[in-house]
């Protein structure tokens, strides 16, 4: 066991897990449930957002759902936590601080489809990688960086999110863990009911939309 790895297992970092109540209750209190028409970054339409950068902006919260996350797998012993843009940079690299390992952050691909390793980061054949992420619909930033830690000869361990909006739906082809599950509904542009009624729709953050999955 390396140094760093060390300290963090003595520093015994949240002790105490958080429950799904508490995760929701962190949320509300942030103003970071909000309802009205959305686009979200898989493309769909739905009529509640969760805007995690109201939660992410308090260290302390940031570090409580990030305690629970490495609580969950410490025991694994991953070498290293990556992360997409943008949420996930953040929550990547307060996971790895807690499980005293480094983090890494996929960025997208301004080539083609899917996610990159930029920066420099490298990741050695067979080393062992949490994926971690701030909000699920579909799964497709999950994926993308799991494909990118692939392509770079690493194994995917196991990915967390913060919040699985898909009332776990969703399903990956490794273990993923979420600390909130809610089942938000969502739509394709063509089938969307707040569409319909002309209600004006918003694309929050700064992701772009990508096509809506079926």
């Amino acid at each position: 066991m390396d140094l760093h790895r060390a300290l963090a297992t003595r520093a015994g970092y949240c002790r105490i897990v958080i429950t799904p109540d508490d995760v929701e209750r962190i949320f509300r209190n942030a103003n970071a449930f909000r309802d009205g028409h959305f686009v979200l970054a898989s493309g769909k339409h739905s009529p509640r957002y969760l805007e995690k950068f109201q939660v992410l902006q308090w260290p302390q919260e940031t570090e409580r759902l990030c305690g629970t996350i490495a609580a969950w797998w410490r025991a694994a012993v991953p070498d290293t936590v990556a992360g997409p843009t943008t949420g996930g940079i953040i929550l990547a690299h307060e996971v790895a601080r807690q499980l005293g390992t480094r983090a890494v952050y996929a960025e997208r691909n301004d080539d083609g489809p899917g996610r990159v390793f930029r920066r420099g980061f490298q990741l050695r054949p067979g080393e062992r990688v949490l994926v971690v992420d701030d909000i699920m619909t579909t799964g497709g930033s999950v994926q993308e960086t799991m494909d990118a830690v692939r392509a770079a000869g690493a194994e995917v361990i196991g990915a967390a999110v913060l919040v699985d909006r898909s009332g776990g739906s969703t399903t990956l082809d490794v273990p993923v863990r979420a600390l909130w599950s809610v089942e938000v509904p969502s739509y394709s542009p063509a089938d969307c009911p707040l569409c319909r009624d002309g209600i004006p729709v918003t694309k929050p953050g700064t992701t772009p939309a990508q096509p809506a999955r079926a």
